[in-house]
């Protein structure tokens, strides 16, 4: 089934996933932090994470587009990007153990945000939902995610559903302070009669879901 209905322009984001060797991620994350700008010289880059909690030695990147020609072109630069290719991707590959992407659309009523301030941690959270896309779940979803938001413990990133890739799943990333103040956040809004309201509204159309906590690399955007 179709997807639903997207923002109205052709900009998309490529997620990236990659489990890394485990004793190889102290290495890798050298590797990006030191040498990733002749990656982001090509396209740009949202935000880069590696996972504390609820994942082990996984790394999330998200890539913006303006429209699949540009993807495509910068694809095609990078395989020609000698620097690219020699310093970095030839010695990063064998440190990788799998790689996972996914084309994902902001849903219509989100705008792409950014954190108050450094120094704080992201909550990746992944929705598995029933099929129909934003068509179906999209004013459900939206009042769910609204109601944490109204709590104000939260920041709240970007709300992103797939196009290519296992579909109607949702990705939806947060931002907060610290752990604890995000425990403490949680904790407030569970008993929150506007939150319980809207979560039970909102979960009919919910097949699974999980949380990880992730922290930006030095070359992320979004830190």
């Amino acid at each position: 089934l179709a997807t639903g209905p997207r923002q109205n322009n052709s900009i998309f984001y490529e997620i990236r996933t990659y489990d890394i060797k485990p004793s190889k991620m102290k290495e890798f994350v050298e590797m990006v932090n030191k040498d990733f700008h002749l990656r982001t010289a090509h396209s740009e880059l949202v935000g880069f994470w590696s996972a504390e909690l609820g994942a082990m030695n996984k790394v999330f990147h998200v890539w913006k587009y303006d429209n699949f020609a540009h993807r495509a072109a910068v694809r095609h630069a990078l395989a020609n990007d000698k620097d690219w290719q020699g310093k970095f991707l030839f010695s990063a590959l064998p440190l990788i153990e799998k790689q996972h992407n996914e084309v994902a659309y902001l849903v219509p009523w989100c705008q792409l945000g950014k954190p108050p301030k450094e120094g704080g941690v992201y909550e990746w959270v992944t929705f598995q939902l029933k099929p129909g896309g934003p068509a179906l779940w999209g004013e459900a979803f939206r009042a769910a995610i609204n109601a944490h938001i109204n709590t104000g413990y939260t920041k709240l990133i970007g709300v992103f559903h797939t196009e290519y890739g296992l579909l109607n799943t949702v990705h939806v990333i947060w931002w907060n302070e610290s752990p604890d103040h995000r425990a403490a956040g949680r904790h407030k809004a569970h008993e929150d009669a506007r939150v319980v309201a809207a979560v039970r509204d909102s979960v009919r159309f919910l097949d699974s879901q999980q949380n990880v906590l992730l922290i930006p690399l030095q070359c992320s955007p979004l830190k």
